[in-house]
């Protein structure tokens, strides 16, 4: 063994690959590119537009957020109002059946976190969810009340625990109307595009309570040195 080690490291030298980052993933992602959100917290998306990167999108990550979608509904409407991630961790807010459902997916671990009602009555709506973070756990989940809302009335409320991290390793970022990809749900097929209605736009509000690790983060610059 120890001439095998002896025997890397040498080869490492040569090939120039030290000094070795042994960070882990949450430090990766520091080293990240990630665009500063605007100073009001606010991100305003329309639909037929293509998926927006994570890197720039609203971050929902480890942080209270609100998003509220101004849907004009029927009685076929069906299909996602707004999604972003895949089966490994994502949430979508989509209408089926005439039940307009909000699911948070966590790392793909089940059962999937979801919050329900009975679809808006024909006419202009506004629908939408709001997360009040309260915690961070020891395995860096954050931990809070998800609360969903039809127009100014409280409709469905639970705990959920969302991610800190990714939502997807590439590809499948913020969508309007539809699914880019993977879906975030078992509940629907393929992009499941909205329809039988309008979404006019979708307005997310993020909060400065972003989960910051001071040691990682300091790690993370260390390593770009």
């Amino acid at each position: 063994m120890k001439e095998l080690a002896a025997l890397w490291l040498e080869e490492a030298k040569k090939n120039k690959v030290l000094p070795l980052v042994d960070l882990g993933v949450h430090a990766i992602h520091e080293l990240e590119f990630h665009a500063a959100p605007p100073a009001a917290g606010r991100y305003v998306y329309y639909p037929g537009t293509t998926e927006v990167s994570e890197a720039i999108a609203a971050r929902t990550l480890g942080s209270s957020f609100k998003i509220l979608a101004e849907v004009e509904f029927t009685a076929g409407t069906q299909g996602i109002i707004c999604s972003q991630g895949s089966r490994f961790g994502g949430y979508a807010l989509f209408v089926k059946d005439g039940r307009l459902t909000f699911v948070y997916n966590f790392l793909g671990v089940p059962p999937e976190q979801r919050l329900a009602t009975d679809a808006p009555k024909p006419g202009k709506h506004i629908v939408g969810v709001e997360f009040a973070k309260e915690s961070i756990s020891k395995n860096l989940e954050c931990l809070g009340k998800m609360t969903l809302y039809v127009d100014d009335k409280l409709v469905d409320s639970g705990r959920f625990r969302i991610q800190t991290g990714h939502y997807a390793l590439c590809g499948e970022g913020l969508c309007i109307g539809y699914d880019s990809g993977d879906a975030v749900s078992a509940e629907y097929k393929g992009k499941f595009p909205f329809s039988g209605g309008r979404i006019i736009k979708v307005i997310y509000d993020v909060a400065k309570d972003v989960y910051v690790d001071v040691e990682r983060q300091l790690a993370a610059a260390l390593a770009r040195d």
